[in-house]
């Protein structure tokens, strides 16, 4: 059985993009992006062999529908996600904005110019215990209820049904599930009867396992087919194609090589062709690569990893430190067009 996967390659930006575009040298990608080759990944037994291709060799490309036009969002720029973790064990953050902190967070993060808040009530940080569903419905409904009307689109992070439905009716209008609809049988059902955005991402095991010793033949080849196969199943469920976005899951179930590699290839995830959310904020493999520096540190690294990101096509960027990355995108955005 051979598996083939074709990309987007050859990225370039601004200007230059738009001149090849006009030329009929590339096609576009993303806002500001175009690509003009293509690279095909072809499984084969056990090894994964990668060549590329002329533009005019394979499909053309056509940009992915944005499920996040309906809530009002721009489609003309990428997009910068606040987190907001009403917990008290979160790797980063945790016990500190729970409750009415929790809420006045969410209105800085507003102000500070996020798109979207995305408010989660269980740590799905490596060796985190699960939380019971009602403990995680107390901690997240009242804080999205409160955000709801600081004037951006609120996404709920959690694996379960229950909580995804009281955090919608409490005024969320996003799931971002981190176990892709794997973690409860329930969650696909559900939300093929709900018109909201869903964001899959890539991990394996739980939280309690997923970074023992994670193993990949080819990491950039397997996520990817491993995200094809979740989105599979959504649509399986009755989840329109169309309002998915794909997470590439870095630091779940992956080493610092396997982080590396995913975001150096993120346009390997545009074979999907949906948007792709990114989170590197704060995460451990900036840490490990900067001599163990804890997370409130990373703030650079993770503006570095994120400007990488952006230049491979993601589309939402997730972070804690809005403000700064506002900044940063904007910079990118200027030199894009240049």
């Amino acid at each position: 059985m051979i598996d083939e996967q074709i990309s987007p390659l050859g990225l370039v930006r601004g200007a230059e993009a738009q001149a090849l575009i006009g030329a009929g040298l590339a096609l576009a990608l993303a806002p500001g992006l175009a690509f003009t080759r293509h690279a095909r990944a072809r499984r084969a037994g056990g090894a994964v062999h990668r060549d590329i291709l002329p533009l005019d060799a394979a499909p053309g490309y056509t940009p992915p529908a944005d499920p996040l036009a309906a809530l009002g969002l721009p489609g003309e720029r990428p997009l910068v996600m606040g987190i907001v973790n009403v917990t008290p064990d979160s790797f980063s953050d945790g016990g500190r904005f729970q409750g009415a902190a929790g809420v006045q967070h969410a209105e800085r993060l507003v102000a500070a110019g996020a798109d979207i808040l995305d408010i989660g009530g269980e740590s799905t940080r490596p060796g985190s215990a699960e939380v019971s569903v009602q403990e995680e419905i107390d901690r997240v409904c009242p804080v999205i209820a409160a955000a709801a009307p600081f004037g951006v689109p609120v996404s709920v992070d959690t694996r379960k049904a229950a909580v995804m439905q009281a955090a919608l009716a409490a005024g969320a209008t996003i799931v971002n599930d981190v176990s892709a609809l794997a973690f409860d049988p329930a969650a696909a059902p559900y939300l093929a009867t709900i018109g909201c955005p869903v964001i899959l991402m890539h991990t394996r095991g739980t939280p309690q396992t997923m970074q023992q010793d994670p193993r990949y033949g080819d990491v950039l080849f397997e996520v990817v087919a491993e995200l094809a196969s979740s989105c599979a199943l959504a649509q399986a469920a009755g989840i329109d194609r169309g309002r998915l976005i794909v997470d590439p899951g870095i630091g779940f179930a992956k080493t610092v090589a396997h982080n590396l590699a995913l975001i150096d290839g993120l346009h390997a995830l545009h074979a999907l062709r949906l948007p792709i959310l990114l989170g590197v904020s704060r995460k451990s493999f900036i840490g490990r690569l900067n001599g163990d520096i804890p997370a409130d540190g990373r703030l650079p690294g993770s503006l570095a990893a994120a400007m990488a990101g952006l230049d491979r096509g993601a589309r939402i960027l997730r972070v804690h430190d809005v403000a700064e990355t506002v900044q940063a995108v904007t910079i990118w955005r200027a030199l894009s067009v240049l």
